[in-house]
This record gives structure tokens, C-alpha cells and sequence, in this order.
């Protein structure tokens, strides 16, 4: 599908949302280990009435996927190809019965009452598109599974209301809106990226509302260990990311580039610098502990969040490398902002 289209209609709100149909779309490359426990809660929607059909978008699985999809109940159909969970996507909304394309990932379990909240924030909001979150259970224990899904919380906990972003993990957007908009840029990101996120730039480019509404839930069944999480972290979504908004026009104001995050990832590398600095002894060893203090009072709300969620010891180590993060990615932007002014055009 084209990324570029005319403009999307407004969408306007519907006094009789609660009687929408909802299409579950859900893309899927060799997840046989978790397409059971994520397709049980939507095919029991179904069966209750309260989704119309659950589409799995077998996207050139080599493993038992469409297989077990089928046997489960689901409606499958083939991308065709290796298209990417974008792309896969857009197969389905073409064909999907419902006024309303609920996106989930195949690792994404949603809470018995997710379709429900789905079709309350629309009702309230009128929205084009409504996304939800996480919840604070993933049944990974290791740390950067934990660390990952709670700050993923985190912030989509913070931001709840108007949102300038989409997530396709558990997101919802009315379908005349979707395939007006041209769907997601399954060329432009042909690998599981930030195809959300940019139809979700286009989307508010258009005027059309998108809200972050918490209340639609999911566990996480995803395994992040260090390979995976840098290279998500740095070439799937921080590069990518970072060379979208140099498209723009400026950095948007929400969840993990907003202003304060900004501030946030400035004063993480002013302290690492600082460190360094007082570590060889070029400046006394009194400034990094200025710059440690301030890094401690700029992220005391996630520190507490951290602390309530799984306690002290995890919040110290989850803060400490949150702050890794913000390096690593901040000098992605950096990189990024450089190769845009180097080689205009060719982002």
C-alpha cells in the first residue's frame, strides 16, 4: 500500500461505538512458542460476540505458524511474502469486515477486557486511533525483560490522553481512516521497526486525534536479553526514529523524546563525561557527584515507579541503566543529525 495519500477524513465521534465491529489483525513470523496463549483471549472475544473476526497474517513463516493459527480457530491468510509486520498488516485491513483494525502482536497476550476498553476510548474520544499498554506482569524474570516491559509502562502510563505517536503492539484505528491514510509504509520499513510510529506521524500531520488510553492491556511474552534488546534498541528503533524526525519539522513533545526526556539523556551524558573527566583527574571528583545528584532528582518519578513495581535493589539497577539507554540512543540522534545535514535528501 502507498504511504502518501490524500488526506484522511476526520474522524468524527459515534454516539453508537459500543456496536462497532472489531477485526483483530495480528502479523506473525515463526511465533509457534507464543501463538497459542496470544490467540486464546481474542478467539474467546469472538466466540462472546465481542470482535468480529481474528485475522493472523502468516508473513512467510518457515515453522508451524499458520498451522497452529488454524487449528486454534483463527482466520489465516498469507502475506504472500516476507513483508514485515507492516506490510503484513495492510493485507489484512483490505479484506477485514470490521469498522474498527485491532492491531496485536503475535507475543502480545491482551487482558480479557481489552476489546471493551478499545471500543470505550473510542466512544469517549472519537479518536482515529487508540493504542493501550503493557501490563507490569510479563512472565520473563530476567532483568532487561523486566526493565524493558515497566519503563515501556512507564511511559505510556505518563503520556495516557492525546498522543502525537501509535503503537501497532495493541493499537486500534477505525479502518476507513487506515486505508485513507495509505496503511503502514511496509516499504520504507520492511522489518519489524517503527512503521506505527510513523503512520502515526501522518496520521496527526492530518489533524486526526490518536489517544494513549491505559486502560487496554497486555503481557508481554517477549525475551529481551542484551543482543536483542541493543540491536531493537539501536537499529530497529533509534535510528530509524531519529532519521524520521529529522524529516520533520522538530522533535515531538511525547513519551520517550519529549522535552524532558530530552533534558534526561543531556544530563546523562553531561555525568558520564564528568565521570570520565574525574576518573583521569582533569576535573575535581566533586563535579560528577553535582551531575550524579542531578541525574538521581530528574529521574525520581521513574525511580519510584521502579521501586513500587519490583522493589529497591531493582530500581537502583533498572535507573543506572535506563541511563545507558539514554547514551546510546541520544548519539544515535546525534549521528543522525549529522548524516542529515552531510547528505540532505537522503535519509
Amino acid at each position: 500500500m502507498a504511504s502518501r495519500m490524500d488526506p484522511a477524513p476526520a474522524a468524527r465521534p459515534d454516539p453508537h461505538e459500543a456496536g462497532a465491529a472489531v477485526s483483530v489483525v495480528m502479523p506473525v513470523y515463526n511465533g509457534e512458542a507464543v501463538l497459542r496463549q496470544s490467540l486464546a483471549p481474542l478467539l474467546a472475544m469472538r466466540r462472546s460476540g465481542e470482535v468480529a473476526e481474528v485475522i493472523v497474517v502468516d508473513d512467510g513463516s518457515t515453522d508451524r505458524s499458520a498451522t497452529i493459527a488454524t487449528d486454534c480457530g483463527a482466520r489465516v491468510v498469507s502475506s504472500g511474502g516476507r513483508l514485515g509486520p507492516g506490510g503484513a498488516r495492510n493485507v489484512a485491513a483490505t479484506t477485514a469486515v470490521g469498522d474498527i483494525l485491532w492491531f496485536v502482536d503475535a507475543d502480545v497476550v491482551v487482558h480479557d477486557d481489552a476489546a471493551r476498553e478499545v471500543l470505550a476510548a473510542f466512544a469517549a474520544s472519537g479518536a482515529a486511533a487508540v493504542f493501550g499498554t503493557y501490563d507490569d506482569r510479563p512472565p520473563a524474570r530476567n532483568f532487561l525483560s523486566q526493565y524493558k516491559n515497566l519503563v515501556h509502562r512507564f511511559y505510556h502510563h505518563r503520556e495516557r490522553g492525546e498522543a502525537d505517536t501509535f503503537w501497532a503492539g495493541c493499537g486500534a484505528i477505525r479502518k476507513h481512516v487506515f486505508l485513507a491514510t495509505g496503511g503502514f509504509d511496509a516499504q520504507r520499513y520492511p522489518y519489524p521497526s517503527i512503521e506505527d510510529i510513523e503512520l502515526g506521524v501522518r496520521l496527526r500531520s492530518r489533524g486526526l486525534r490518536i489517544v494513549l488510553a491505559p486502560e487496554i492491556q497486555a503481557t508481554h511474552l517477549k525475551i529481551w536479553r542484551w543482543r536483542n534488546l541493543i540491536h531493537t534498541d539501536i537499529a530497529l528503533r533509534a535510528l530509524p526514529w531519529s532519521r524520521l524526525i529529522q524529516s520533520q519539522s522538530g522533535l515531538p513533545d511525547a513519551l520517550n523524546v519529549g522535552v524532558g526526556e530530552r533534558l534526561n539523556a543531556m544530563l546523562a551524558a553531561v555525568f558520564a563525561l564528568s565521570a570520565a573527566l574525574g576518573a583521569a583527574q582533569v576535573v575535581p571528583g566533586w563535579i560528577p557527584l553535582v551531575f550524579l545528584v542531578a541525574v538521581a532528582v530528574a529521574n525520581a518519578r521513574l525511580f519510584v515507579f521502579f521501586r513500587r513495581a519490583r522493589g529497591l535493589a531493582f530500581a537502583v539497577a533498572a535507573v543506572a541503566f535506563h541511563q545507558l539507554y539514554y547514551l546510546y540512543s541520544s548519539t544515535v540522534y546525534g549521528l543522525c543529525w549529522i548524516e542529515a545535514r552531510l547528505k540532505p535528501g537522503q535519509r
